[in-house]
C-alpha cells in the first residue's frame, strides 16, 4: 500500500516539501518557503465536505477533497473523529475517491465509491459494497427504519434533444426542439431520478428499483445544484417527501416554481403540499417578468421555489424553505412549516433568507412535540450567522461573530449542533455548537483543524469594517482587508471587489478562487462593498437592484473606493484596480466606461458584456426576464427594461480607456463564453491593452487544478504590471 500522506501538489516544490508526490492523492505535508499564500499552497489545503455525526453523538464523520496539481485530478476520502476532536483518522485507503459518508446505524458508515454504495465499520474495518447497479448511484439516503434506500441515477432523456438514429452512432449533432436544451455546463440528454430499493441484512441492496417519477419527464433533485437534501424520509419510513419543478421545455426555462410532494410506498400515490389538487398555472408571457403576471397574483399559491424538505421528529409536520414568487431567484427564502394532520401552512419570516436549517426538539419540562423549535443560518450585515427559531416566530440569535456558518445538523439527542464554518481568513473546519441554556451564552467548540499544518506558516492580512455613505443617503457595510506585509505609513495598490450573483452576499467567505488573503499575500488591499442588491440588510436593499444594474449599485461600488481613496491612509488613489465575476465581471465592463479613471486595471471572470445577447444565449430565462423585465424585442418594454438596454456595457466601449483581462469559460452555459470574447476583442479592436485567458474545459467557475494555479498567476501578473 503506498502511503496515503503525500504531497498534494507537483508545484510545492516551489514552496517546499518534505516527500515527494505520490500516485495517491491525500492531504500535503509541506513546509512553506515563504509565510505569504501562494496558489500552490491554497490548492495543497484540504476542502471538508459532508459531516454527520453518529447516531449517539460520540462520533463525526466527515468527507475531505485533496488535491494534485501534478496529476491535475482530486481525491475525496472519508475521515471520522470523536466529537470533542480527538483521535482524528482517516477511513478511505483505496486511491479512489469515496464521497457522502453516513450513518446507517452506529456501527455501520455507508459512502458512495466508483457509483456504487458501500458500508464498513467505524474503524474502517468490514468495507463491502451493498449495491450493484453497475455504477449508476450518484446520490443515496437510507430510511430510518434502515429497510430501505433512495438511490438517484439517471435516465436518457430525448425530449427536449432527440435522440441520433441508431444508424448514426457516431453523429455528433444535436437536434434541439425547445429551451433548457443545456444546463449550466452540460447538454441535457439525461435527468435524475430517485429509485427506491430494499435493504437486507443477507443481500444487502437488492431489486431493481422503483422509479417515484416514473413516466414523468421531470428531474429530482433539481438541476443545477440540488442534491439528496431535496428528499426526505418520514420517521416511519412509509412517505417520501420530494422536490420537483414539475416542468419543461420553455416552461422550464421561464419559471422558479418546484414544489414539495409527498409520496406513499404503500399506495404510490403523490400529494403535492404546495398547491391545491388540479391546479393549472396561468399563461404566461415568456419575454416578459412574471412580477405583473396572473402567475404571482394570488400570494397565497406558493409559485416560487419551494425546496429541501425535513420532517418533524414526531412525523407530524414537514417544513421546507420557501419564495413567494415564481420566476425570482433570490426572493425572501422563508421557512414554512406544513402540518400533515390538518393541511394548513404557516411561514416563519425572518428580516433575511433562511439559508439552511434543522428541526431542533422541544425545550422546557412541559414542553410538547408540537412545541419542537428550528436552528437555521442566515446572512446578516455580511455575517452568516446561527439562529433559533419556534414555531411563533420568535427568532433568538446563537452565533454572533465575523464568520460564515455553512452547514448544521443536531446532535447529541439535540443537546449540540454539529456545524461547519468559515471566514475571509479561515478555510472550513468543524464545530460543536451548545445553544445557549438560560443566562449562560452559546458555547462554539472548533473539533477539526484540516489545515493547521499549512496556516500556522502563512501571515495573513487583517480585516477592517467600515460603514459608508452611498449616494441616497443610506450607508454601506464594506469590508477592507489590509496586505498581509502591511507597514503603518505605507501606501498599498488596492483592488476593488465587484460581488457576484447579483444578489449574492459578499460575507466571510473562504474561496479557493477569489480569495482575499491571496490578494493580501501579493501586496494588495482589498475593499469589498455590500452594495446595494445584496442579502443581510433587509428586503427592499436586496431588491433594489433588480432593474437598476447600472444604477445605484454602481454608485456603491464607487462610493466605496472613493472612501477608501479619500480617507484611509494606506491606500494609494493612484493603484487602483476593479474585479469581479459574474454580475461583479458585468460590473467591470460597466465600469471601464464609466469610472473617470478612477481604475488602472479590470479583470472581468465569465461577465455579461451585451445583455441584448445574454438574454436569448443564457439558459434559466426566468433570471433574465425578472432582472431586466422584457426581452429586447418587445417594444412595449417597461422603462426599466429600456434602462437596462440602453446602459448594457457594450455601448460604452468607446469611453474605455483602461487595461483590462477578461476570463472565461467555454463550458459556461449560464454567461455564454462569446461574452468575454466581445469585450476582449472590442478593447484590443479600440486599441486597448488586454488578454483573454479562455478555458476551453471550465464552467461558470474554474475547478481542475492546473487551470486554478493558472487563473491565480494570470491575475497577479496582470494586475502586477498596471499596479506596481
Amino acid at each position: 500500500m503506498k502511503k496515503l500522506l503525500t504531497v498534494a501538489v507537483m508545484a510545492l516544490l516551489a514552496v517546499g516539501t518534505t516527500q515527494a508526490e505520490s500516485d495517491v492523492i491525500g492531504k500535503s505535508n509541506i513546509k512553506l518557503k515563504s509565510r505569504m499564500m501562494t496558489p500552490e499552497a491554497l490548492w495543497a489545503m484540504g476542502r471538508i465536505g459532508t459531516v454527520e455525526a453518529s447516531p449517539d453523538g460520540r462520533q463525526v464523520v466527515y468527507q475531505v477533497g485533496y488535491y494534485s496539481v501534478k496529476q491535475n485530478k482530486s481525491r475525496q476520502v472519508v475521515c471520522i473523529m470523536n466529537s470533542d476532536g480527538t483521535n482524528q483518522r482517516q477511513l478511505s485507503t483505496s486511491a479512489k475517491s469515496e464521497t457522502d459518508p453516513t450513518w446507517i446505524d452506529a456501527q455501520t458508515i455507508a459512502f458512495q465509491s466508483g457509483g456504487e454504495i458501500w458500508a464498513m465499520a467505524p474503524d474502517g474495518s468490514n468495507r463491502r459494497q451493498l449495491s450493484n447497479t453497475g455504477g449508476k448511484v450518484e446520490g443515496f439516503k437510507f430510511s430510518p427504519d434502515r429497510k430501505q434506500v433512495i438511490i438517484i441515477q439517471s435516465l436518457p432523456f430525448h425530449d427536449i434533444i432527440k435522440k441520433n438514429p441508431d444508424d448514426l452512432p457516431k453523429a455528433t449533432g444535436r437536434r434541439v426542439t425547445d429551451l433548457m436544451y443545456r444546463h449550466w455546463d452540460h447538454y441535457v440528454e439525461s435527468i435524475q431520478h430517485p429509485f427506491l430499493y430494499h435493504v437486507s441484512e443477507q443481500s444487502g441492496i437488492s431489486g431493481d428499483g422503483l422509479d417515484i417519477l416514473e413516466g414523468e419527464p421531470y428531474e429530482c433533485p433539481m438541476e443545477p445544484f440540488g442534491g439528496v437534501e431535496q428528499l426526505a424520509w418520514s420517521p416511519d419510513s412509509k412517505t417520501i417527501a420530494y422536490t420537483c419543478r414539475k416542468k419543461k421545455g420553455t416552461d422550464y426555462a421561464t419559471s422558479t416554481d418546484s414544489d414539495i410532494y409527498l409520496y406513499n410506498i404503500g399506495t404510490r400515490e403523490t400529494k403535492n403540499l404546495c398547491k391545491p389538487q388540479g391546479y393549472q398555472a396561468p399563461k404566461s408571457d415568456p419575454s416578459h417578468t412574471k412580477a405583473d403576471q396572473a402567475v404571482n397574483s394570488d400570494p397565497q399559491m406558493m409559485t416560487g421555489y419551494d425546496q429541501n424538505p425535513q420532517f418533524s421528529a414526531d412525523g407530524r409536520y414537514i417544513a421546507w424553505q420557501s419564495m413567494a414568487r415564481d420566476g425570482y431567484e433570490a426572493d425572501l427564502n422563508r421557512l414554512c412549516v406544513y402540518s400533515l394532520e390538518s393541511g394548513s401552512k404557516r411561514f416563519i419570516n425572518w428580516k433575511s433568507d433562511v439559508e439552511s436549517f434543522c428541526w431542533a426538539p422541544a425545550s422546557g419540562k412541559k414542553a410538547k412535540a408540537t412545541d419542537a423549535q428550528f436552528y437555521f443560518l442566515s446572512v446578516w450585515h455580511g455575517c452568516n450567522n446561527m439562529y433559533m427559531a419556534n414555531q411563533k416566530g420568535e427568532v433568538t440569535q446563537l452565533t454572533d461573530d465575523w464568520a460564515d456558518w455553512t452547514s448544521l445538523q443536531m446532535a447529541n439527542n439535540g443537546q449540540r449542533i454539529l456545524a461547519t464554518r468559515q471566514s475571509l481568513s479561515a478555510p472550513t473546519d468543524i464545530y460543536m455548537v451548545t445553544p445557549a441554556a438560560k443566562k449562560q451564552p452559546t458555547k462554539i467548540e472548533q473539533i477539526s483543524f484540516e489545515n493547521k499544518h499549512i496556516l500556522d506558516q502563512l501571515t495573513f492580512g487583517k480585516m477592517q469594517q467600515y460603514w459608508v455613505p452611498t449616494t441616497d443617503g443610506q450607508k454601506e457595510l464594506v469590508w477592507v482587508m489590509l496586505p498581509a506585509n502591511y507597514e503603518e505609513g505605507k501606501k498599498y495598490p488596492t483592488l476593488l471587489f465587484c460581488e457576484g450573483g447579483p444578489q449574492s452576499p459578499v460575507s466571510q467567505f473562504w474561496s479557493y478562487r477569489w480569495n482575499f488573503q491571496m490578494m493580501a499575500a501579493n501586496g494588495y488591499v482589498v475593499v469589498a462593498p455590500n452594495r446595494h442588491g445584496l442579502p443581510g440588510f433587509g428586503q427592499a436593499w436586496k431588491e433594489q437592484i433588480s432593474g437598476d444594474w447600472t444604477g445605484q449599485c454602481m454608485n456603491d461600488y464607487l462610493s466605496a473606493i472613493d472612501y477608501a481613496a479619500d480617507s484611509l491612509p494606506f491606500v494609494d488613489r493612484n493603484r487602483l484596480g476593479a474585479v469581479g465575476a459574474s454580475f461583479g465581471g458585468f460590473s467591470v465592463y460597466y465600469l471601464a466606461g464609466h469610472h473617470n479613471k478612477r481604475f488602472k486595471a479590470f479583470i472581468s471572470h465569465d461577465g455579461a458584456f451585451n445583455l441584448e445577447s445574454m438574454y436569448t444565449d443564457t439558459e434559466e430565462v426566468f433570471f433574465s426576464n425578472w432582472e431586466y423585465d422584457d426581452a429586447y424585442w418587445n417594444k412595449n418594454r417597461t422603462a426599466r427594461a429600456a434602462k437596462t438596454y440602453e446602459n448594457s456595457p457594450h455601448r460604452f466601449v468607446d469611453q474605455w480607456d483602461t487595461p483590462i483581462l477578461c476570463i472565461h469559460g467555454e463550458k459556461d452555459y449560464r454567461i455564454v463564453y462569446n461574452q468575454g470574447m466581445g469585450a476582449f476583442n472590442a478593447a484590443r479592436l479600440r486599441g486597448i491593452p488586454a488578454e483573454l485567458l479562455i478555458f476551453p474545459d471550465e464552467n461558470h467557475w474554474v475547478l481542475k487544478p492546473q487551470n486554478g494555479i493558472l487563473w491565480q498567476r494570470t491575475f497577479f501578473e496582470w494586475m502586477d504590471r498596471w499596479l506596481k
